[in-house]
């Protein structure tokens, strides 16, 4: 039989096929547009997304029928996504307003009516993190007290691959690790929170009942059937949020393992077989994709976003060359970096684009270049840029190390997973090897495989994961560059306290 894995992401959906030993037969992508209508905020149709799953699953139906591969020999779907989005639907299930995704950060007032309402060190207990504003609590809070009319409209709340499930299915199902990252669900005993609920005046009946991460939820409808080349009746199984997805998709399902991810932000994952939790609610604890057990992450908001933005601003000459080159433009600037010394000729970057999580969770945050001076020009800021990101993702190392969560087998996935240099920043500072999976597909490939495990293909996902999962290089630590990159560190972590007040002062002036 063969396996869909579908990636929901926040630039773009990417449905890829596979055979049941993970080998990619068949992939298509399509993207969609990120609306900002106010400063810090962030949306998005969920119609832009079913566009673009429609879309990537004919072209991938298709191109497996040119194979040979019928449409009824695909035995399961898998789905990731980008988590926290809140997708609002009314009682006939149309869409009541653009989703408030992920990196949203209007929500400051409602994390602070969340903290009063549940109590900081409760909400912690139950929900394993502190009031954010990228989670979903707050954002329906926002809605309910900010566009009361909307609110009173919506019969169904869902996470942004759960309304794909919705349209493919049907169904209304949530699954433990993208339902973490709402901040209602009962992390350690993995089910939604009466308490949470009741003190935040949310009405339970709005959500859809949670499943664990290989657990059918529903099959594909004849009307998404006829709409993407399907089968009617294939299995969709609960998939996970796009993190822990990437963590099946990279053989991170045991403890002892963890990866790192540049996307558009930055993660470190690390999977843990217990619960535990930090008490002053820096990283994340989150239910993971393996039934029963859990993860903890450390995000940085503005990762591969910092590079991005370098590059679509500064970076127009090397964009040219590398057209004509035939490159991908970011390889070329992966080779001026590495023309700059280690510690970008004495210049930091804070990578605070999009406010910070870990381990701040100051959404006031915002982005700095420390030490510029005449001496410095474009290639010094760029490596600058991905200093600051590797120094970003050290600060979520350190607090998982300090939780007792023993790491010892990292590896590296994401667009930014690509980078040599990156990879070589990363090894140095975390002072371990840093590998990267020989498969490049991450949670479209994790969420194929938990669709693999519910229909019994393999009894596990880390049996699954054991069999398909296969490391590609192994990027060592250099001690000197390890023992040079100190001072940097110290100096970066000192950067942000020094700043805090100003940043605040900085978002009150309107």
């Amino acid at each position: 039989m063969y396996y869909l894995g579908i990636d929901i992401g926040t630039s773009g959906t990417k449905t890829v096929l596979f055979d049941s030993k993970g080998q990619a037969l068949a992939a298509a992508s399509a993207e969609y547009p990120l609306s900002q209508p106010a400063s810090s905020y962030a949306e998005q149709a969920p119609e832009d997304w079913w566009r673009a799953v429609r879309e990537t699953l004919s072209e991938v139906v298709a191109a497996a029928a040119k194979q040979g591969i019928a449409a009824s020999k695909i035995g399961g779907i898998g789905l990731s996504g980008q988590m926290h989005g809140l997708v609002m639907l009314d009682k006939k299930g149309e869409v009541i307003r653009p989703a408030i995704i992920w990196c949203d950060q209007r929500t400051a007032a409602e994390c602070g009516e969340i903290t009063e309402k549940v109590g900081e060190k409760r909400l912690i207990e139950i929900t394993a993190n502190p009031a954010l504003t990228g989670f979903t609590a707050s954002k329906i809070l926002w809605v309910k007290n900010h566009e009361p009319e909307n609110y009173q409209r919506c019969r169904q709340i869902l996470l942004p691959k759960d309304y794909i499930r919705y349209k493919l299915t049907g169904a209304f199902a949530a699954e433990m690790s993208d339902a973490s990252g709402m901040q209602l669900l009962d992390v350690p005993r993995r089910c939604w929170s009466d308490e949470v609920l009741e003190r935040l005046g949310i009405d339970g009946a709005l959500l859809a009942p949670v499943y664990e991460s290989t657990e059918i939820t529903g099959r594909v409808s004849a009307e998404a059937a006829a709409a993407t080349g399907l089968s009617a009746g294939t299995p969709v199984v609960g998939g996970a949020g796009d993190n822990a997805a990437a963590a099946v998709g990279t053989g991170v399902v045991e403890d002892g393992r963890a990866f790192t991810t540049i996307g558009t932000s930055g993660v470190v994952y690390a999977h843990s077989s217990r619960v535990a939790i930090d008490p002053k609610g820096r990283v994340h604890t989150f239910c993971c994709a393996v039934p029963g057990q859990w993860l903890i992450m450390g995000v940085t908001q503005g990762a591969g976003l910092s590079l991005k933005w370098f590059r679509d601003q500064f970076c127009s000459a090397e964009k040219e060359t590398a057209a004509l080159l035939g490159r991908d433009p970011y390889s070329l600037l992966d080779q001026v970096a590495a023309s700059v010394p280690l510690g970008s000729r004495q210049l930091l970057y804070l990578p605070y684009m999009m406010g910070e999580r870990t381990p701040h969770l100051d959404p006031a945050a915002r982005g700095v270049f420390f030490g510029l001076s005449a001496l410095h020009g474009k290639k010094e800021m760029l490596r600058a840029v991905m200093e600051g990101v590797a120094f970003s993702l050290k600060d979520c190392q350190q607090i998982i190390a300090g939780m007792d969560i023993p790491v010892t087998d990292m590896m590296a996935c994401g667009g930014g997973g690509t980078s040599a240099l990156w990879r070589e920043m990363l090894a140095d500072l975390y002072g371990c090897p840093v590998k990267t999976p020989a498969a490049r597909e991450g949670p479209a490939l994790g969420a194929a495989i938990l669709a693999m495990v519910g229909v019994g293909e393999y009894a596990s996902v880390p049996e699954a994961c054991r069999a398909i999962i296969h490391v590609d290089r192994v990027q060592l630590p250099d001690p000197d560059a390890s023992k040079a990159y100190q001072p940097y560190y110290k100096l970066y972590t000192e950067l942000y306290p020094a700043l805090k007040a100003s940043f605040k002062v900085l978002d009150e002036i309107r």
